[in-house]
């Protein structure tokens, strides 16, 4: 298992998801799975551990591991396209 660099805004935004999941399971306002799973996934390429959690939903729920890596694909190239929009029109290209 190759883990990616240490990137501290994917560890903060994973760090924060699997709080507010937490925080989620105890207070009845939010759904706490829903993030707990969303930090995880962030979390994937940054720790060993959290590889292993999905490796165990991906076996529990064959197939829905794949529909969340193909969209966050999507979403990466949406914001590469965006992003790469954004310099042109501020002069940064």
């Amino acid at each position: 298992m190759q883990l990616q660099r240490s990137s501290w805004k994917r560890k903060v935004a994973g760090w924060s998801l699997l709080t507010v999941g937490v925080a989620g399971i105890v207070l009845p306002l939010l759904n706490g799975t829903v993030f707990l799973l969303l930090g995880l996934f962030v979390l994937r390429d940054q720790h060993g551990w959290s590889r292993r959690c999905l490796d165990w939903c991906d076996r529990r729920w064959p197939g829905q591991m794949g529909r969340l890596e193909k969209l966050e694909a999507k979403a990466a190239a949406r914001f590469d396209t965006s992003s790469r929009w954004l310099r042109r029109k501020l002069g940064r290209a």
